[in-house]
């Protein structure tokens, strides 16, 4: 569990947690009872880790866990899923360019008044909103 915990930025509380939730499957112990991770479990791991960074609830990862279970009877219902969150995934990342160009924009009036403002304290701050 050490390399997991150290090497992919996740805690051992929260891989606990996977496994009680049936996210994390088929977790072995060693003879001293440590929790042993195959390479599977840590691209499972990995893989959970993104989607979790991505916005996708414990819910529709567990859901999604289920149907790999499963088999190929379920590939199309696991390519769709992954599909619709890669475009909200997508949407949120649009959306977060925007609020950045906005912000880089204020970054930007702050910049070319600097020396005004430095020179004259009573100097009015132009620019849009705040």
């Amino acid at each position: 569990m050490k390399y997991v915990v150290e090497n992919l930025n996740i805690t051992a509380k929260t891989l606990r947690f996977y496994e009680e939730q049936g996210i994390l499957q088929n977790v072995s112990r060693d003879e001293n009872g440590r929790r042993v991770y195959s390479k599977q479990h840590i691209d499972w791991i990995s893989f959970i880790r993104c989607l979790r960074e991505t916005g996708m609830s414990l819910a529709k990862i567990k859901q999604y866990m289920d149907l790999f279970g499963v088999g190929n009877a379920t590939f199309l219902e696991r390519q769709e899923m992954l599909v619709k969150h890669k475009l909200e995934v997508q949407k949120k990342i649009e959306e977060d360019l925007r609020y950045l160009e906005e912000i880089n924009y204020k970054i930007a009036m702050y910049e070319l008044q600097k020396e005004e403002v430095r020179k004259n304290p009573n100097h009015i701050f132009k620019c849009h909103g705040l």
